[in-house]
């Protein structure tokens, strides 16, 4: 008799955990330590103040289109640290659903991040409530602002109420509300253009594609809560510390799945600037198993002051990047100082989980090819059919399956980027690849910062991985910028290494030796710094401003 496979929902599956392992901890803050009860019963108490407030109304899932949600929803305006934390885990107990917001907003973003999900709840930290504070005015939706102190000692907005207090208005009891797998989680992607745009996912599909839902390296989901709770069991405590601000996809899933195999998550010690110092004085004091970066932006500079001090990291197994490259000449140098561990490359998007990974060892490193997961396949170009492996053709990353339901409020782009081919739904998030013959997935980079100049389509990521193949490159950034000749030009915006003064025809001529000469750039910039978001992704908006600072090529 076949059996009806489980369906989770995010909150249950915490819940559960919790009840195996109470006394461990669960996470490691720079205001604390909490253990799984804590981190329960604070969520809890946050969930039923809202309840008690009423928040929480659910329309059943079957009424509404892929681009509707028929939850309340709480904007979670943070910084990193156990509130955001709490705030999720309380939201979806209480089936409110909890949304990102980047704190680096200016208010007219803020705005429409907290207008376009029509939110009801914010929660915030005391720094950002003056931005907050000249926006709510425009915004009668939201019903209830919670703030957490912060030490910046800013006063409370008017009919705000304290995270403490507003703590103390609930109870450490388990709500007597009904959860569901229909339930949402959603995440707010900025992309590299346009607005916002909120990916609504059921959180039974988001904890199997990207959540801990699917052991690693398993095509099958868990197939039980009690599966899930024995495995908890019979483990040790491991420590993952997050570099990542929360308000990225990235670190909230890597959190979750520790939570789900009843893992320690390590919040970065200084989470208003990189620190690698304290970040590694951190992994050797907490003895710290898994370290969760984005891309070189974040690798190079802990890669440096590696060689540089003197820091214990034998406890450190492997080092996770996901959501930008990370060169392969910074994985051989962390491996020459950690030959133990191994570089964990993941592929993935908001819109499509993850759906791949690569691990590279010492003497055994690559960077952009990926072993496919569980339903992530390649498209044509005109996305209507499936590519073979072995195909020539530069086609779409794709993925089938455990999708999302839409994009919140947005039919068209729900359905540009989610087209139906035989029957079956893909999610194509916009990244283009290649389905090599040893059916590995090479990733060539997004397409909204694909230049196409003279005919050829450029990819940004392929010109940048080039570049920093020269030593005297520490970080750099490529766009594209108006030319006469060839429609649109390549620019690279490039910070120097410290000490460093390198010159064009020896970064050309380095790059050159990865890339067709058509690729090459027309022109560098020279920056003592680059603009990146707090997760290490480019601001390729920053980019083009600097490369149209200078007079393009005639």
């Amino acid at each position: 008799m076949a059996t009806t496979q489980a369906q989770y929902n995010l909150a249950q599956v915490h819940e559960a955990v919790s009840a195996v392992v109470p006394d461990r901890l669960a996470v490691i803050a720079p205001e604390g330590r909490y253990t799984y009860r804590d981190l329960t019963e604070a969520s809890r108490r946050f969930a039923s103040a809202l309840r008690a407030r009423g928040c929480g109304a659910v329309r059943p899932r079957a009424e509404l289109a892929g681009h509707e949600s028929g939850q309340d929803h709480l904007a979670l305006y943070l910084h990193n640290g156990v509130e955001y934390l709490v705030g999720m885990l309380g939201a979806y107990k209480a089936r409110l659903a909890p949304l990102n917001v980047n704190y680096r907003y200016v208010a007219e973003e803020l705005r429409y991040v907290l207008e376009n999900p029509a939110a009801k709840v914010v929660l915030c930290h005391d720094a950002l409530a003056p931005v907050l504070a000249g926006v709510l005015p425009s915004l009668p939706g939201v019903e209830l602002v919670v703030q957490v102190a912060d030490g910046s000692e800013q006063e409370l907005l008017p009919g705000a109420v304290r995270y403490e207090d507003f703590l103390r208005e609930g109870s450490p009891e388990p709500l007597d509300v009904e959860l569901s797998p229909d339930d949402l989680y959603i995440l707010y992607t900025g992309g590299t253009t346009g607005s916002p745009k909120g990916v609504l996912w059921r959180q039974h599909d988001i904890f199997v594609s990207a959540m801990g839902g699917r052991p690693f390296g398993a095509t099958e989901p868990r197939a039980s809560l009690e599966e899930i709770t024995d495995a908890v069991a019979a483990s040790g405590e491991t420590r993952l510390m997050i570099l990542a601000p929360l308000m990225h996809g990235a670190a909230q899933w890597a959190s979750f799945t520790s939570f789900s195999m009843g893992g320690t998550v390590v919040v970065s010690p200084n989470v208003h600037h990189f620190d690698p110092v304290e970040i590694l004085k951190t992994v050797e004091r907490e003895r710290v198993v898994s370290l969760q970066i984005v891309g070189d932006a974040m690798g190079r500079p802990i890669v440096d002051e590696l060689e540089r001090g003197d820091y214990d990291v034998s406890s450190l197994f492997v080092l996770g990047s996901g959501g930008a490259a990370l060169h392969p000449t910074t994985k051989e140098r962390f491996l020459e100082l950690a030959p133990h561990a191994m570089v964990f490359d993941g592929m993935g998007s908001s819109e499509g989980g993850i759906q791949g990974a690569h691990m590279s060892t010492k003497g055994d490193v690559a960077t952009g090819t990926f072993r496919p997961g569980s339903g992530a396949v390649v498209l044509n170009a005109d996305r209507d059919a499936l590519l073979e492996p072995g195909s020539e053709e530069q086609g779409w990353l794709a993925q089938s399956g455990l999708v999302p339901l839409g994009y919140l409020g947005d039919p068209a782009k729900t359905a540009a980027t989610f087209p139906v081919i035989d029957g079956v739904r893909y999610s194509t998030p916009g990244d283009r690849a290649i389905y090599r013959a040893d059916g590995q997935i090479e990733l060539l980079g997004r397409d909204s910062v694909t230049i196409n100049s003279g005919g050829e389509k450029i990819f940004a990521e392929e010109v940048e991985a080039a570049l920093r193949s020269h030593p005297g490159v520490y970080d750099v950034v490529v766009v594209g910028r108006p030319s006469e000749r060839w429609g649109s030009e390549v620019v690279a915006i490039v910070q120097p290494a410290p000490g460093a003064t390198p010159v064009d025809a020896e970064l050309l001529a380095a790059a050159q030796e990865h890339i067709a000469r058509y690729k090459l750039p027309k022109a560098i910039v020279y920056r003592d710094d680059l603009h990146r978001s707090p997760s290490g992704k480019a601001d390729y908006a920053w980019a083009a401003r600097e490369a149209a600072s200078d007079s393009p090529t005639p």
